[in-house]
């Protein structure tokens, strides 16, 4: 399974991206898919999960600001952010959750929320 995360980019405090996440194979459906970021010298967070079934759970951080969702139809994995901050300058990876992840790791994408 390849993972191919794309949108970032620089925002000013306040703004919004929409990242996106391509997932290769024939049995994406099946997936929990989960957004991840890490900032610099920092671990790799988990920031939002959406199940197989559409339920999504979300860090206390980025709560009611953040959205994930998914596109069964075209293998693909999203996640709306509002009312960015400075704290959420991150690169951004999107994997599957277990059982039958993760998978490896792509590139990610770069979210800089800045002024």
């Amino acid at each position: 399974v390849q993972l191919v995360e794309s949108g970032g980019g620089l925002v000013q405090p306040g703004g919004s991206l929409r990242l996106s996440c391509a997932v290769s194979g024939n049995i994406f459906s099946i997936y929990a898919m989960r957004w991840y970021r890490q900032a610099p010298g920092k671990q790799r967070d988990l920031v939002a999960t959406i199940t197989s079934g559409g339920g999504r759970n979300y860090a206390d951080s980025v709560k009611g600001r953040f959205t994930i969702s998914r596109d069964n139809a075209k293998n693909m994995v999203y996640l709306q952010m509002n009312s960015l901050k400075p704290e959420d300058t991150a690169v951004y990876y999107c994997n599957a959750a277990p059982p039958f992840g993760p998978f490896d790791w792509g590139q990610g994408t770069q979210v800089t929320v800045s002024s």
